[in-house]
């Protein structure tokens, strides 16, 4: 079977567009609320968000940091890992947080970004927001609020977001393996 485009740039850059409205219209100016995303590739998705957001609202502060899970997986030992920088330079405490990343999956990225996330402070409320939602393999009950698309596959398929930072374009493509 052949690779099904998902996405390409025009549709890549009306969905952000879309989550940066959705969260503007729960999180208004975004003084209390702070933007978080998931090392390696949540960290694409959470900046291009914090920049829409930034022009949306003209040039207001949009707090966005980056955070590391390798040390909060439950299969560090297993594989071997090469730790992400953590980078986050503001306060979460009682703060509403979106958690960010690009492809959920089974969860267990998610819930490792939780765990470490506590180190960092409780925040008020933690939201879930990914570009690609692969709704049927989940091993956690763990559910996305802001969503850029929602695919049914199988386990055997890969989702590949290229970002144009790192792989030249904006692109969303189901693989076979």
């Amino acid at each position: 079977m052949q690779p099904r485009i998902l996405l390409e740039k025009t549709r890549f850059d009306v969905t952000i567009k879309r989550l940066c409205h959705q969260l503007i219209e729960v999180h208004n100016d975004f003084s209390n609320t702070v933007i978080i995303g998931l090392q390696p590739r949540g960290i694409y998705l959470a900046r291009r968000i914090q920049q829409e957001l930034q022009n949306i609202l003209k040039n207001k502060k949009v707090h966005c940091g980056e955070l590391d899970t390798t040390f909060y997986r439950d299969d560090f030992r297993k594989k071997e890992l090469i730790p992400n920088r953590t980078n986050i330079d503001f306060i979460i405490e009682d703060k509403n947080v979106v958690l960010v990343d690009d492809v959920l999956f089974t969860g267990r990225t998610i819930r490792a970004g939780l765990d470490a996330m506590l180190a960092f402070g409780r925040p008020k409320d933690v939201e879930l927001m990914v570009l690609v939602d692969r709704r049927l393999s989940r091993h956690v009950p763990i559910q996305a609020k802001y969503v850029g698309i929602t695919i049914d596959s199988i386990s055997s398929q890969n989702v590949k977001v290229e970002w144009k930072e790192t792989d030249g374009k904006d692109k969303i493509t189901l693989l076979n393996k």
